[in-house]
């Protein structure tokens, strides 16, 4: 996808005015709508359950909502789990956000990674403001986010 056609995407999604697919399901069976993420932050995070960093941080990103407003934290399994799979592992790990079944990446236009964890921080209006590499604390992610959207 073209830059153009990215952009023109991440508008029509934080604006969820033009019918913008939905995200698919989370780890519950719920659709994720682009109406549901509007208006928010979004820290996107890649995660394994084999992954010892990954398990450390899901409790900073657990907190994140409670420290910052506006801001949405969305997980993705970097193994591609599905259905109950995904369930067990989200609920193993001790997650409490939202657990996408597909993996957004060409929604929001994300480069690929072979590094776990990654975690992409992602404006209001759909546009990645930062690709985030190895393990986040709550306090810098708060950081990271204050400064961004001062810098907006």
């Amino acid at each position: 996808m073209n830059g153009w056609k990215r952009w023109a995407l991440a508008l029509c999604v934080a604006l969820a005015g033009c019918g913008a697919a939905d995200l698919g399901t989370d780890q519950h069976g719920q659709t994720v709508t682009p109406e549901s993420l509007q208006g928010q932050w979004l820290v996107i995070n890649y995660w394994a359950e084999w992954c010892a960093p990954c398990r450390k941080e899901i409790p900073e990103l657990n907190a994140l909502p409670q420290r910052i407003d506006k801001v949405r934290v969305l997980g993705v399994n970097f193994d591609g789990l599905q259905g109950e799979a995904l369930l067990r592992a989200a609920e193993g790990m001790g997650i409490d956000f939202t657990v996408l079944a597909d993996n957004p990446a060409e929604h929001f236009g994300l480069e690929p990674s072979g590094v776990l964890p990654v975690t992409y921080l992602v404006d209001e209006r759909g546009k990645v403001r930062a690709r985030l590499l190895g393990e986040q604390t709550a306090d810098g992610l708060v950081a990271r986010l204050q400064a961004l959207r001062e810098g907006s």
